[in-house]
């Protein structure tokens, strides 16, 4: 018996919680589990309503500059942080950005990649005793090539 009396307590406090959370005036518990459902459909509305916010601030016209990776290059201490992100999947251009690396003189010392639904790349780089003849606009040019012949040499395919 004090095993339901606990369940009780503990469903009261979520309710009480639940009131608190969406700012229920009632005390009633069939009144607060009504507000909380209504609380949830506003902020639902206002998701709709941002997401088409969103959608209508970008441009409905994407060209081909503009559905190419993002790319950001930090400078460190003796290297880079670089990282890639693509919103779709992109085969291939991994080994074309560490091609461009290796080019630089850039050497790997971390580096995370997820290839699934979106292609994201995280690498931290140092540079092999040349850090004066690389800085950080010149890595992101060169990944900037590199994902430009990708998507070049896939547009072939």
């Amino acid at each position: 018996m004090g095993s339901k009396d606990q369940k009780i307590a503990l469903l009261n406090q979520h309710l009480e919680q639940l009131g608190s959370i969406t700012n229920s005036p009632s005390v009633n518990k069939a009144s607060i589990i009504v507000h909380a459902s209504k609380y949830i459909e506003e902020l639902k509305e206002r998701i709709d309503k941002l997401n088409e916010d969103v959608s209508t601030s970008q441009p409905s016209h994407v060209d081909d500059e503009n559905s190419l990776p993002l790319v950001t290059v930090e400078t460190l201490e003796k290297g880079f942080v670089i990282n890639v992100f693509s919103e779709k999947n992109c085969p291939g251009l991994l080994v074309s950005i560490l091609e461009a690396f290796e080019e630089l003189g850039l050497e790997l010392s971390d580096a995370r990649v997820s290839c699934s639904d979106s292609f994201r790349l995280e690498a931290v780089s140092e540079t092999e005793g040349q850090i004066d003849r690389v800085d950080a606009q010149m890595v992101k040019q060169s990944v900037l090539e590199a994902i430009r012949n990708w998507s070049q040499s896939n547009e072939q395919d």
